[in-house]
């Protein structure tokens, strides 16, 4: 990695520009005066104060007291705990800070809506979180295991444990033997009945609905993008569409098949 690709690496991190070239110029220098450091890093030697104040302050450079003032960072490994512990700092203030200001209806869609997400993590939450608002019905067809997260499981055996009717449709055995202690309905079909797809595709209530497809080229760990609509016109008719897929293609093992 050049000094360039260090800068910008360590600007990603939250350092400012000058910060980090006087922080990248250290770390060829060991130790330096502020003369040495412009010369090294090409920042105003003007600049150069406080920029290496400031790095002080974080917790990565150390100020010798001499006549010249001399700079010194502080080790890689402890410059990595400081980076790390500030941006978790900052995660947590910046989440906390928008869990309060959250709007209510962020998680629901207006009539005749649809939402896309992108990321496999937000894809398993918001299956969770439409899971969980079922009343009726819930069916998820899931090809592989891995697209049963924790949290989509738990849903799910929550569901069926208060009665709601609940199908998976899989092409995994083992998703069959996780929900055994559970009255969630498993279908294992084999891949030609599902065609080899590899996103997922929800129904809850016959008016929302998910579908997902995987959007790389299946290795691991695999990327998602999903659209999503609740309690929507659009919904209803994609619901249509989902059950007669189902009962044509898995007669009579699905609830309402002839």
């Amino acid at each position: 990695m050049s000094a360039h690709d260090a800068v910008a690496a360590l600007k990603q991190l939250g350092l400012s520009n000058y910060e980090a070239r006087v922080f990248v110029a250290l770390q060829r220098l060991g130790t330096g005066t502020s003369q040495e450091v412009s010369e090294t890093s090409e920042v105003p030697r003007s600049q150069v104060y406080g920029a290496a104040d400031d790095l002080a302050e974080r917790g990565l450079v150390e100020v010798v007291e001499s006549s010249p003032k001399r700079y010194r960072p502080v080790s890689l490994d402890a410059a990595r705990e400081q980076l790390r512990s500030r941006i978790e700092r900052e995660h947590e203030r910046a989440f906390e800070n928008l869990e309060s200001v959250r709007n209510e209806r962020a998680d629901r869609t207006d009539e005749g809506d649809v939402s896309t997400l992108h990321g496999r993590h937000a894809v398993h939450e918001r299956v969770a979180a439409l899971v969980e608002r079922a009343s009726e019905q819930v069916v998820l067809i899931a090809g592989d295991a891995d697209l049963l997260s924790e949290d989509v499981e738990a849903a799910l055996r929550e569901r069926a444990a208060a009665g709601i009717p609940v199908v998976v449709v899989t092409q995994e055995r083992v998703v069959e033997r996780r929900f055994a202690d559970a009255p969630v309905r498993v279908v294992v079909a084999p891949p030609d009945r599902t065609r080899g797809f590899t996103g997922r595709t929800l129904l809850v209530d016959d008016a929302t609905v998910l579908l997902s497809v995987r959007t790389d080229d299946g290795g691991e760990p695999f990327e998602e993008t999903a659209l999503w609509t609740a309690d929507t016109r659009i919904g209803r008719i994609l619901a249509e569409f989902i059950h007669a897929g189902m009962q044509s293609g898995f007669e009579g093992e699905y609830p309402g098949a002839e």
